[in-house]
């Protein structure tokens, strides 16, 4: 059985969850975040809730869509592929949320935070699924000595 067609939509729904999180109004215009002020206050607050929830959802937000990709699309086992897509969906993010009249505030640390996310979740996806590609052809004698 392919299971490409299954993987390439559940790419798609997940992208779709991220574009509801991130590209859902949430005003009118766009509110700058400063690099300095949100890495004092990811660096201070992590005693409190609503900062570490902001982290790891910023950390989390294209961790499933980079999971579902990896699977679907070798290529991105590759590091410098992943790293390469992961910050170019990062960015993307922001610069929706800049160039659409959101009222959302458009932030660089989120996108490289965002970025990070992915590359760790799609790295990690790489690593597994090599191994059990390498199970698979020992369990198949594949590459086997006699």
């Amino acid at each position: 059985m392919d299971a490409r067609p299954v993987l390439t939509a559940a790419v798609a729904a997940a992208l779709a969850v991220v574009a509801a999180l991130t590209l859902l109004p949430a005003g009118t215009g766009w509110e700058w975040g400063s690099p300095a002020v949100e890495l004092r206050w990811y660096a201070t607050g992590l005693d409190s809730r609503a900062t570490v929830v902001q982290l790891l959802g910023n950390l989390l937000l294209l961790a499933p869509p980079a999971v579902v990709a990896v699977l679907r699309w070798s290529v991105l086992r590759r590091p410098a592929v992943l790293a390469l897509a992961s910050v170019a969906a990062g960015a993307a993010i922001e610069t929706l949320q800049w160039a659409l009249p959101l009222g959302r505030v458009v932030s660089p640390v989120d996108a490289l935070l965002n970025a990070t996310g992915a590359l760790v979740a799609g790295l990690l996806t790489a690593a597994l699924a090599g191994a059990g590609d390498r199970l698979a052809d020992r369990v198949r004698g594949v590459g086997s000595r006699a």
